[in-house]
């Protein structure tokens, strides 16, 4: 199933059930007085938060959400029982934009719960415009529209960090050795199109797809790459050894996390990872390692293939994340 981060729906509140005019009959005293009960409350929408980052892809080909509809009232001045509330289910990290008002929702928390539209109001009753001037009403009132709206759903990864990088800079590798995720490798561009998540010792790290050049004005995967990490706590900066220019590549991708949304990312803790160290010449290294500490940056140099590697990283990440 393709993994889904963006989808809009149409949602609707029920309507309120009308109002009805009834009349009271008692035994040898017909019309005895107006009894015609309220309409039913329509059902509200809610939206809740859940674990499950795949969520929205099952939505795709169910477009319109509707909330129950309140039934109309009844004699003896019975309300109209209530339409049902309608709860939609979303992954934690998304963000609900009412196209309709301009409000936006956030759902942060697991089970967490939001009242994004309203139900319409039950009519009233002729029993509730009897009067001491008016002691047998006719009138009743239909029950009110429910809220309605277009209802864009974004959704940013919640994850304590982000491994970030130009495409096939060794991320998903990295992920795969840290967490055992079992996310797609290849030596091609954009093998990552998107985001996997994998466990570190109850951290969740998130290899998210690799940027290019003009990411933060949409180009590449822009967008879908850079929201991604907007929350996370630490960024895992991974720069592949066998680039001619590692030091270039690294400026790439902080000159785009530093534009995106007018610098939200900047200043965020990051670790600079050297990757692919096993099919570099050791003579090599040594000089790139040189020129990004010239530029006050200290690189981890980490191989896969090097267990021993791994986990001397992998105490670091921990390290890192439980004082961020």
């Amino acid at each position: 199933m393709a993994f889904v981060d963006e989808l809009t729906i149409e949602a609707r509140a029920g309507r309120g059930g009308d109002g009805v005019v009834r009349w009271l009959h008692l035994k040898g005293k017909e019309m005895s007085g107006p009894a015609g009960g309220n309409g039913g409350n329509g059902g509200d929408v809610y939206i809740r938060g859940v674990r499950d980052i795949n969520l929205l892809s099952r939505y795709r080909g169910e477009k319109k959400f509707c909330a129950g509809d309140g039934d109309a009232g009844g004699s003896l001045n019975k309300m109209g029982k209530a339409g049902d509330e309608l709860v939609i289910d979303l992954p934690i990290g998304s963000i609900v934009s009412n196209q309709n008002t301009g409000e936006d929702f956030e759902l942060t928390r697991e089970d967490e719960r939001i009242l994004v539209l309203k139900g319409g109001r039950g009519g009233a009753g002729n029993a509730v415009f009897k009067s001491s001037v008016n002691r047998s009403p006719e009138q009743s009132t239909p029950g009110g529209r429910g809220e309605e709206a277009q209802l864009r759903i974004e959704l940013r990864l919640i994850a304590d960090a982000g491994l970030v990088g130009l495409p096939n800079a060794g991320k998903s590798s990295l992920l795969n050795a840290l967490t055992r995720a079992d996310a797609k490798v290849g030596s091609y561009a954009f093998t990552t199109l998107d985001p996997n998540l994998g466990a570190l010792y109850g951290f969740v790290l998130a290899d998210i797809p690799g940027l290019i050049e003009g990411a933060s004005d949409g180009k590449g995967l822009g967008f879908k790459f850079l929201r991604h990490i907007s929350r996370t706590k630490l960024l895992i900066h991974c720069v592949s050894l066998e680039s001619e220019d590692p030091w270039r590549d690294y400026q790439v991708v902080r000159t785009e996390l530093d534009t995106f949304e007018n610098g939200i990312l900047r200043g965020k803790p990051e670790m600079v990872v050297l990757t692919k160290s096993d099919v570099t010449d050791a003579e090599e290294i040594k000089k790139t390692i040189s020129i990004f500490k010239k530029h006050h940056r200290a690189p981890e140099l980490v191989t896969i293939l090097d267990d021993e590697s791994v986990k001397l990283f992998s105490d670091r990440v921990i390290s890192k994340l439980r004082v961020s």
